[in-house]
């Protein structure tokens, strides 16, 4: 069994060997294959399409109307404070909103 990164090895070797025949042969032709290669690489990282999965979420539906739900009031029902002391929690009396 191969894996991907045992071909991805293969194919490095392979270009490797390829360049240093073309920079034996002529080093300004070596040059040019290595930039036209950077080139071309360049482009194709460019041009490739970004998933979807890291796109933003659709925002959320608006919550149903007609239900009753709790509302705030101004006034404190308890405090909570965490042991290190460094926050505090307050938790505001809540009176149940009827829209009949």
């Amino acid at each position: 069994m191969s894996s991907p990164a045992a071909g991805a090895c293969v194919m490095v070797l392979l270009a490797g060997i390829a360049i240093g025949g073309t920079f034996a042969a002529s080093p300004t032709v070596g040059v040019l294959v290595v930039w036209l290669g950077g080139s071309i690489l360049l482009w194709r990282a460019a041009r490739r399409r970004v998933s979807d999965s890291s796109a933003t979420p659709p925002p959320l539906p608006p919550n149903p109307s007609g239900d009753v739900y709790a509302g705030d009031t101004t006034r404190i029902a308890r405090v909570e404070r965490s042991p290190e002391g460094v926050m505090c929690i307050l938790h505001p009396e809540r009176e149940e909103v009827n829209d009949a």
